[in-house]
């Protein structure tokens, strides 16, 4: 079928459409009402179906003959270590996790926060929780005590699993006083922590609380799996909100594993068998959806790294995996590839390696920029495909369809729109626009599967954020527009989350780091485009005091906050003093108005601001 074919389909008639991809899974009871809508008005996928995604991902392949395949290969330079899991290994090591996590009370419904390096434990917990029908909730690594704590006062889980520490390149990132931090912070306690002890570091442990991996694994018999509702939630991801409180994403069981069988083909051309590597974090949307659960759905061979795109040990890390591993497609963001390029811009560690094994390059969670997409073009003569997605959709919103016709790419677009997704740009009165013309970026309800159906414990904040804008759509935060064939260019956010590194994080979670310094009166974090991470944060500071004030003191103080308080992901660590802040009569700080300065765009002094000479001030200062 072509992809004009397809995608019409999916419009049309999109219970019959998605009906059909839902059949190619091994479901206890297949779902007759396939799109319903629930007491909140929210259409929902496969509601009175029931499955279980570990049984799905694991047990149903080794069932059908891949038991021996491999379906893991953890690579890891920086504790210079590989093994390889088959399907069965790995079916076996989850079903000890799933019974190590029963013995601890762990049932159906609850909550379990993993907080774990790349590490094959963390895929191991993750498809543990689905096996037991609990919702696991992964904390990236790189987050700080305030962070971790938030999300387990939200997510309230039962236990809490994590690791002595995680390796950055060289250096060692003891956890558990992370952990023991934020558990001291939070307000809901779990009633375990499950310590996996590495040989990096030793971790100190709690009497009654805490409990070693081995010894609780040692204590444990294999769990089956739990039949669980086409509804029921699978996982909670948090991805950065724009009030600072993070959000909740929910991914349901059904739709989640139709949705994500069906990309594998469709969207990566990828067959049963192949290898698959998502070189991202499991602690990010790209690493659940695409490290452990599509390429397992679908029965690939799926790679762990535990490492860097260069310094472990150089440029040349990502082509060797490829090379001695037998890559068929990589996936990562454009970030990875401009490091690489930034050290070997002739790409001649690639030279090094046999890569007649990759057939495809994708990148994601930020926008290819052209340079990026012609150094991967001249350098690997690989289609080079860029595609646009979100946390809340789990799976791309626009990409070439590469499994269905081969799609001529256009630099700076994300192609077309993905079966399923009825994209619209609208204006700020919801209307629709024509081609080329750029707006707010929406999708028409209903959402194919997948997608987020609530924030976790507030429905309400679901519908505010992304239903009641515009009606009938969903909104996504995002402004661009749509050519006239149908291609789809991502503009950047028109909220205050900016995307660093393929990180999405909320300025204004920073300005309320920044604000609670004793010499800051007030503050703006916008983000400033950046040659290699795509943004990275920029802060404007007015002090209480300025003549009494040491500035870069001040600006050395700000940048340690924000690491103790988010983290050093954040990467804040540049500040300006200034005089004042450019504002509407309002009040409104002109952030817009300033990234635009700042990135050297042209731009339009609003006629609503107070103080003109404010932003002549700034200027003078860049």
């Amino acid at each position: 079928m072509s992809y004009q074919d397809e995608y019409q389909a999916s419009i049309d008639n999109p219970e019959a459409f998605w009906a059909e991809k839902a059949d190619q899974l091994d479901w206890y009871k297949p779902a007759t009402n396939v799109l319903s809508t629930d007491e909140h008005g929210i259409q929902r996928w496969f509601a009175d179906g029931e499955l279980n995604t570990c049984h799905l991902a694991l047990d149903y392949h080794v069932d059908n003959g891949r038991g021996d395949q491999t379906a893991l290969i953890y690579d890891s330079p920086v504790t210079d270590q590989q093994k390889k899991y088959s399907y069965r290994e790995l079916r076996d090591q989850v079903a000890l996790c799933a019974g190590m996590l029963k013995n601890h009370g762990v049932e159906k419904g609850d909550r379990v926060v993993i907080y774990l390096p790349m590490i094959p434990e963390a895929l191991i917990s993750m498809l543990a929780c689905a096996r037991l029908g609990a919702v696991h909730s992964v904390v990236f690594g790189g987050f700080a005590p305030p962070e971790l704590a938030v999300r387990l006062d939200d997510a309230t889980p039962k236990v809490l699993l994590t690791a002595s520490c995680g390796i950055e390149i060289n250096r060692v990132i003891e956890y558990k006083p992370i952990v023991d931090a934020a558990i001291e912070m939070a307000s809901h306690k779990p009633d375990t922590c499950v310590v996996l002890q590495r040989p990096q570091a030793t971790a100190s442990m709690q009497d009654g609380r805490d409990v070693d991996w081995q010894q609780a694994l040692a204590d444990a018999s294999p769990a089956d799996c739990v039949p669980v509702k086409g509804t029921d939630p699978l996982y909670v991801l948090y991805t950065s909100g724009t009030t600072g409180k993070p959000k909740g994403v929910v991914r349901e069981n059904g739709g989640h594993a139709v949705a994500l069988k069906y990309s594998m083909s469709a969207i990566y051309d990828i067959e049963p068998g192949d290898v698959y590597w998502a070189a991202s974090d499991v602690g990010w949307v790209v690493g659940h959806s695409y490290i452990v659960y599509a390429p397992l759905l679908h029965g690939c061979t799926t790679i762990l790294y535990e490492g860097k795109p260069i310094m472990t040990p150089d440029a040349g890390a990502f082509w060797r995996v490829i090379s001695e591993h037998g890559v068929k497609a990589l996936f990562t963001a454009p970030t990875a590839f401009r490091a690489i390029k930034k050290e070997d811009p002739e790409a001649k560690l690639a030279g090094q390696y046999d890569l007649s094994c990759l057939k495809t390059i994708f990148a994601a969670g930020e926008r290819l920029d052209p340079p990026t997409y012609e150094w991967l073009s001249d350098n690997f003569r690989v289609p080079v495909l860029d595609h646009w997605w979100q946390t809340e959709t789990g799976w791309a919103i626009a990409a070439p369809l590469h499994g269905l016709e081969p799609m001529p790419v256009k630099p700076g677009s994300s192609t077309m729109a993905v079966p399923g997704f009825n994209v619209q740009i609208l204006d700020e009165a919801g209307n629709r626009l024509g081609p080329n013309e750029q707006g707010f970026i929406a999708v028409k309800l209903p959402l194919p599967p997948s997608c987020l159906t609530t924030i976790w414990g507030d429905v309400e904040r679901f519908k505010e954020n992304y239903l009641q804008t515009y009606p009938g759509y969903f909104t996504t935060g995002d402004g661009g527009y749509i050519d006239e064939d149908g291609y789809v260019f991502i503009m950047g956010r028109v909220d205050d989350v900016i995307n660093v590194a393929g990180h999405r994080l909320s300025t204004g979670e920073m300005e309320e780091v920044v604000g609670k310094h004793p010499m800051v009166a007030e503050c703006a974090v916008i983000g400033r485009r950046d040659e290699l991470k795509g943004q990275m944060p920029m802060g404007f500071v007015v002090l209480k005091n300025a003549e009494g004030a040491k500035p870069d003191q001040v600006v050395d103080e700000l940048v340690q906050l924000v690491r103790k308080d988010i983290g050093a992901v954040a990467a804040f660590k540049e500040a300006l003093v200034v005089g004042r802040l450019p504002k509407t009569r309002s009040g409104k700080i002109l952030r817009k108005t300033l990234r635009a300065m700042v990135d050297g765009d042209d731009y339009v002094v609003p006629s609503t601001i107070e103080d003109p000479a404010a932003l002549d001030e700034i200027k003078a200062l860049l």
